[in-house]
């Protein structure tokens, strides 16, 4: 398989006056295609400094980052964000919908900036089959104050993947949400990944990592385990168990 993530003695260096913090030191690991990867530490690991050098939101101070094939470590500011547009989407904790458009506009912001030469009814079709990919095309007309957070969340994950991108890049995206609503959001993620999308995960919750396919913990900026998970979760098997479970305590006398 090709590598979609390539980083090779990868350093980042922060200062701050006379005072340098090594944020990620000498990192060298790659994210095969169709890969499902969980990127987790404590605060300070450098996690945080890797999704966003793999997001092409910071540069390294040095080594290489190559994302699908290019060599994104020196590009100025304006190649970058033609990247982020093309090859990368992503998913925050925070849904970051416009509270006053609809579900299927809030899915085609992405496609305004892309320059596409498709008609505004091909653009829309796009959308609303995003939304379809992530089961809401019925409510494509609903404003976010009219969503659940799992459905916003589902929003936000459909805006991602509306301009095909390469890697799906997520950082904490369970954080805002309750037990089931985020087994539901990683169901979502484990169907993206079924079909061929490979997807980069930060989380600190150690229940959610068991749902992806591999797990690289940070300390320090360094990788200190890099490890396939044994036993992974499947979310729609953790959804029988949830509903059993809750079925059994309304039983209870």
């Amino acid at each position: 398989m090709a590598a979609v993530i390539r980083f090779e003695s990868l350093s980042k260096t922060y200062r701050s006056g006379d005072v340098e913090v090594q944020a990620v030191r000498d990192v060298s690991f790659e994210v095969q295609a169709g890969e499902f990867v969980a990127i987790m530490g404590a605060s300070g690991s450098g996690k945080s400094t890797m999704m966003n050098i793999l997001g092409c939101l910071d540069q390294p101070t040095s080594g290489r980052y190559l994302l699908d094939g290019i060599d994104v470590s020196q590009l100025g500011r304006d190649a970058l964000a033609d990247i982020r547009n093309q090859k990368l989407g992503f998913v925050f904790q925070g849904f970051n919908l416009l509270s006053r458009t609809s579900a299927l506009e809030n899915v085609e912001l992405p496609l305004m900036y892309a320059r596409s030469p498709q008609s505004a009814k091909e653009l829309h079709g796009r959308a609303l089959t995003a939304l379809e990919t992530v089961g809401l095309g019925g409510r494509a007309g609903h404003h976010p104050n009219q969503l659940s957070g799992g459905q916003q969340q589902r929003v936000a994950i459909a805006r991602a993947l509306v301009n095909e991108p390469a890697l799906l890049l997520a950082d904490e995206p369970t954080g805002n949400l309750d037990s089931r609503t985020s087994i539901e959001i990683m169901e979502t993620f484990q169907t993206l990944n079924e079909r061929g999308m490979t997807i980069v995960m930060v989380t600190h919750e150690h229940d959610i990592a068991l749902f992806t396919k591999r797990n690289v913990v940070m300390r320090d900026g360094v990788i200190v385990s890099d490890i396939r998970v044994p036993q992974r979760s499947v979310a729609r098997d953790e959804l029988r168990r949830l509903d059993a479970a809750t079925k059994t305590a309304q039983l209870a006398p």
